[in-house]
């Protein structure tokens, strides 16, 4: 009963939400995001970034006159919250894009929505497959799907590993993407993964058996789509079991500070491409803007507010060059048409443009975590892209 309830809300929310008019105005201009804010899995920091951005920038005078004002609503992980609060965002307070969203469900439930109401989202954080297949929604991140890829290319191709396995943890709708990720990986390389076991489970209590099932299946290197707390306890069960010689391909999804902290014993060496240049990087000046605004305004130095900040300062980019009333149909006018706008954050320029689908962010740069160091070093003195392909 109660699901169904949700549902009719959501019929409903939707109906209001096409009953909507066009932004258009000389008020605020009304810029939204959903994001887990709350739930098993929260990014705050993304939706806090992109705010910091659209503050400075109100500071300043805002844009032709006209104050940002920023929604970040809460999807709470639950598909009935994510599809309420974007219909909130873009049928009630009629906002011209969304901005800096940051989840692991938004994107598969509200694209469709997006499409009907003709607004665009610059995800800061984009997960699910959805996220990359919509003409609609063009997140600012490589995401895990070319992530893996970039680590599989870096085990294989830079260090030379052999016997490369891969353990999932699928969720979803996910698993097509990641096959399509090792798939990308060995039509480039002509290699093959060793050994595959999809069937991991999100928050395992005990990772033994999968650990050990790979170990006997010969694998020298381990691909994972963790995230941290399950990371942490693959590589303790690795430990337990007496192997510390397997090198971990992991994602951006474990490179933190507190995650670094957690390894004492990294096997061979953890290796992440990471999405955005690398945080850890202190005194890096690709970061110093960034870092500054996030420090300012308290908040946490990651890879998710690299995400936000980044969305937050192309839609400024882009929306300052507008000629006439900024409204949802000029912003998405301006998106489509715009020129790729490169950042030293990132190794592949980024642009919304015309495409029926946006997975265009192709670079990482190469972080590991070693072994009695609990800190993230540089691996790698470039950007590490995935070569195209004809």
């Amino acid at each position: 009963m109660r699901r169904l309830s949700a549902v009719a809300a959501v019929v409903l929310l939707t109906a209001a939400g096409c009953a909507g008019a066009e932004s258009g105005s000389g008020g605020p201009i009304v810029v939204g995001s959903v994001n887990a804010l709350s739930g098993a899995a929260t990014f705050p920091e993304a939706s806090q970034a992109a705010k910091a951005v659209f503050d400075a920038a109100n500071a300043g005078g805002g844009v032709n006159g006209r104050q940002i004002e920023y929604k970040a609503l809460d999807d709470k992980g639950d598909p009935a919250a994510a599809a309420a609060a974007a219909r909130e965002i873009v049928g009630g307070d009629e906002a011209v894009a969304m901005v800096g969203s940051s989840s692991l469900i938004e994107c598969e439930i509200n694209a469709e929505y997006y499409e009907q109401q003709k607004i665009l989202s610059m995800s800061g954080i984009g997960v699910d497959p959805a996220c990359f297949s919509s003409p609609n929604i063009a997140p600012v991140n490589v995401g895990p799907y070319h992530d893996m890829t970039l680590s599989l290319l870096y085990g294989s191709e830079q260090l030379g590993l052999t016997d490369i396995c891969a353990l999932l943890e699928i969720a979803g709708n996910t698993l097509p993407s990641y096959q399509a990720a090792i798939d990308e990986w060995s039509a480039i390389t002509g290699k093959k993964l060793k050994y595959m076991d999809a069937t991991v489970p999100y928050g395992g209590s005990d990772y033994t058996s999968y650990i050990v099932k790979a170990r006997n299946a010969g694998c020298k290197a381990i691909t994972v789509n963790p995230v941290e707390p399950d990371s942490i306890g693959q590589l303790k069960a690795a430990q337990a079991q007496g192997w510390t010689d397997v090198t971990w391909l992991l994602l951006t999804s474990v490179y933190s500070e507190n995650y670094a902290k957690a390894i004492s014993n990294a096997g061979a060496g953890v290796y992440v491409p990471a999405e955005f240049y690398p945080f850890t990087d202190a005194g890096s000046p690709q970061n110093k803007e960034w870092r500054e605004l996030m420090t300012k305004n308290g908040i946490p130095l990651t890879s998710f507010s690299q995400g936000g900040y980044l969305a937050a300062k192309y839609f400024l980019d882009v929306i300052r060059g507008i000629s006439g009333e900024i409204t949802r149909e000029s912003v998405t006018k301006a998106l489509r048409e715009m020129q790729p706008i490169s950042d030293p954050m990132v190794g592949t320029p980024y642009v919304f443009g015309p495409g029926e689908t946006h997975h265009d962010n192709t670079a990482g740069w190469p972080i590991k975590l070693a072994s009695g160091t609990n800190r993230w070093e540089l691996a790698a003195d470039d950007w590490l892209h995935i070569p195209a392909r004809n």
